[in-house]
């Protein structure tokens, strides 16, 4: 047995106002609990990524890590019932002179349940083929009432293109027939607190934004996402997937890894009202800044000013645009040769320095 390492972390007045606390001495951390009258100390490290068990919550005996929840035994470490494995290390409390003491060298042994990894964590490694094709649409509509869509009938014909004249794998994704979660703000706990995969893509397994993820990470080599104009910005929707795309973003500032790999994005931007080089701005803005690169003339839009509210008219011409549907299928034809280039190398992906936001990226100009 070590000898024991006392330690005075302060008086029992000051610590009994709150339940719970993180204290933190030399290089230990630990979660020091106050209930029932009696002073309890286990780990302040949590044994999923490290969250702060002392700043979370208590749950009845259980210490609940504010990150992601998982819930440790007051007194033991004990994982809550069923995970009794995964187990943070427990301390000897005494209380001596109205000072509660602590002894640092009487850790218990930390264990780690072996949990089976997120089909999404595996390594992104493109198999081989030819270039696929995923479209996203973003737009929101009631699934009993359905209604056109200028911006769908556009990615249509792109993805119908790239199908049939082009022969490539495609995918079709509409994010309102997904059930999923909005971002929760993980990252505003800590950097390290948003995971890859999705904190709630680990959590829950009915959120369906995995199909999303599964698609632009390990699957697609062109992301073609249509979108049409709201209030001068992107759908909601759109938005709504953006944000819980904060995984991958953030995997390339805390962990120097970079997850869309050869990726090129185009976008599709149709509405009834103006905004379109703002609308585009920030599409292109969020898909360099994870990692993708953009074909020459990188979307297509079409936008009839501020006062068009005829929108049985903005539909209309849409629905019979030769020159919109050429576009479209121009658009797919641009990303999937900038794809190519990217896959065989001819276009080699650059190595990240100092993190995502230090990263190299092309010179490829998205020419308006």
């Amino acid at each position: 047995m070590p000898e024991a390492q006392w330690t005075d972390v302060g008086s029992v007045d000051t610590l009994k106002d709150r339940p719970l606390r993180q204290l933190v001495f030399d290089k230990t951390k630990i979660a020091l609990v106050y209930k029932d009258g009696e002073f309890t100390a286990i780990s302040g490290v949590c044994n999923h990524v490290g969250g702060p068990l002392g700043d979370g919550t208590l749950d009845g005996e259980y210490v609940v890590c504010p990150w992601h929840y998982w819930k440790f035994h007051r007194q033991t470490g004990l994982g809550e019932p069923g995970y009794e494995q995964d187990c943070v290390p427990a301390y000897a409390v005494k209380v001596e002179r109205n000072h509660v003491y602590v002894d640092l060298a009487s850790a218990t042994k930390r264990k780690k349940q072996p949990h089976a990894p997120h089909p999404l964590a595996r390594p992104a490694i493109r198999q081989a083929g030819p270039i696929r094709v995923v479209g996203i649409s973003t737009t929101v509509m009631t699934a009993q009432h359905p209604r056109y869509s200028t911006s769908d009938a556009l990615l249509e014909v792109a993805l119908e293109h790239a199908r049939t004249s082009l022969t490539l794998d495609t995918q079709y994704i509409k994010l309102r027939e997904l059930n999923f979660r909005p971002c929760e703000g993980y990252y505003s706990k800590s950097a390290q607190a948003c995971t890859w995969p999705c904190s709630i893509t680990q959590m829950d397994p009915a959120d369906q934004l995995d199909r999303v993820y599964e698609a632009i990470v390990h699957w697609a080599d062109v992301i073609l996402i249509a979108t049409p104009i709201r209030w001068g910005n992107a759908s909601s929707l759109y938005y709504k997937m953006i944000e819980r795309m904060n995984c991958i973003q953030n995997q390339e500032t805390i962990a120097n890894k970079h997850l869309l790999k050869n990726k090129v994005a185009a976008f599709i931007i149709t509405g009834g009202q103006d905004n379109v080089q703002a609308v585009a701005g920030q599409m292109l803005g969020f898909f360099s800044e994870v990692g993708c690169q953009f074909p020459q003339f990188p979307f297509i839009a079409h936008s009839r000013g501020w006062s068009a509210e005829d929108m049985e008219r903005n539909t209309s011409y849409v629905q019979n645009s030769a020159e919109l549907r050429e576009g479209a299928q121009g658009l797919v034809l641009r990303a999937v040769d900038m794809a190519r280039l990217m896959v065989s190398g001819e276009v080699p992906e650059h190595p990240l320095q100092g993190g995502g936001r230090k990263g190299h990226q092309l010179d490829v100009k998205a020419q308006l």
